[in-house]
């Protein structure tokens, strides 16, 4: 009962359920794994059908009575659960589960000395599947640099959603999700390590990196994600959206996730702007004139301008903002990480401050735009 309750609850990340049977010096083995339509493909005894996960179940219960011990083994994605049972006691463990490759060997010395979140020695079938790891267990040389972004990337948000625990699945809506790399580290350390329940729902409105992330789900197992190839404002869904990611959308793309995030009363939004065009091309003010002659001071104040009123519109309706270094300026300029955490208190100051760079550069904010149009356009029901 016990089991059958787990599976249910956790479904999405159930690996396998092993058995062992033993008799005197004889052993038989039974494995049921996931058949992608909700029940199990079970072998045993040379055998293989197809049975619910309760079904699996009777069957050890009634193949059990003829052996002197058994050992079933329930694992789950960063969990394996062990039962033992004879004719004299019953038994119950739980262990963390660790990746295991008898090719790998010591993390490679030129890995920069630190206490990593995601561990090269637990995590290599991720890292492989995205690319970071080779074969045989090595995190490539040229992708040192990329493993340290995104092991950076979950040190900035693990507080956030460690504050994020709650009963229940955790909905993360990545917003031009790209290839997913990040959704999919996200999704390792959140379910495998930090032990939360999640779901993400990944949208780009590209077909071919949708199609490149369904590649990599299905390598990887993880049956708690969905990928969907649209345009954001199309997408309707009833699901409490509690975390909106953005990583690198282009220009206005980020403020159409950032405002997403406020209609849907998201608890957490994170976003990492690329490209910064919408101001560059309005924007004006008298006193700024002498500086702005200069190109690349222009847009380099529109960078800073455009990120900072995101911040107070967050604030303005009642989001804690921090604004934080990413990456290296020597990677990327564009390397700022926007952080909010709903509070649901709207903040009039910033409010006012908002209003005023408004009126004072004379532009509209692509943000309010779309905040707007999923307000009062009825984009989303």
């Amino acid at each position: 009962m016990g089991l059958e309750s787990r599976f249910k609850e956790n479904q999405d990340i159930f690996l396998s359920l092993e058995v062992l049977y033993k008799a005197g010096l004889k052993t038989f083995k039974g494995i049921g794994r996931p058949d992608g339509n909700d029940e199990l493909s079970y072998n045993y005894n040379g055998f293989t059908r197809t049975l619910s996960f309760g079904g699996v179940l009777e069957d050890i219960r009634k193949e059990a009575l003829k052996y002197d011990e058994m050992v079933i083994e329930y694992k789950e994605r960063g969990t394996k659960l062990i039962i033992t049972a004879s004719t004299k006691n019953v038994g119950m463990t739980t262990q963390t589960m660790k990746f295991d490759d008898p090719k790998e060997k010591k993390e490679t010395s030129v890995l920069l000395n630190r206490d990593y979140f995601i561990k090269a020695k637990d995590a290599g079938n991720l890292l492989k599947a995205i690319g970071i790891m080779s074969v045989d267990g090595k995190v490539k040389n040229n992708k040192i640099r990329k493993y340290n972004q995104i092991d950076h990337y979950v040190e900035l948000l693990d507080k956030n959603f460690e504050a994020l625990k709650k009963q229940g699945t955790l909905n993360i809506l990545d917003v031009g999700c790209g290839k997913s790399y990040l959704s999919f580290v996200l999704n390792y350390y959140l379910t495998e390590v930090k032990r939360l329940k999640c779901h993400f729902i990944g949208i780009d409105i590209s077909q071919s990196v949708i199609e490149s992330s369904k590649e990599i789900q299905k390598e990887l197992g993880y049956r708690n994600m969905e990928f969907h190839a649209m345009d954001i404002k199309d997408f309707k869904d009833d699901r409490k959206i509690d975390v909106v990611l953005s990583l690198h959308a282009c220009d206005t793309a980020t403020d159409m996730a950032l405002s997403f995030g406020v209609y849907k009363e998201a608890d957490f939004i994170v976003a990492v702007p690329c490209c910064h065009k919408e101001m560059l091309n309005t924007y004006s003010d008298a006193p700024f004139e002498g500086i702005m002659k200069h190109g690349i001071l222009k847009a380099r104040l529109a960078d800073t301008l455009t990120d900072g009123l995101r911040g107070l519109l967050l604030e303005e309706h009642g989001y804690e903002v921090s604004i934080v270094e990413y990456i290296s300026p020597l990677e990327t300029p564009k390397n700022l990480m926007i952080r909010a955490y709903r509070t649901g208190v709207p903040n009039l100051e910033s409010q006012k401050q908002a209003d005023f760079l408004k009126h004072s550069l004379n532009i509209y904010p692509a943000f309010n735009y779309h905040l707007d149009q999923y307000t009062y356009g009825n984009q989303i029901e």
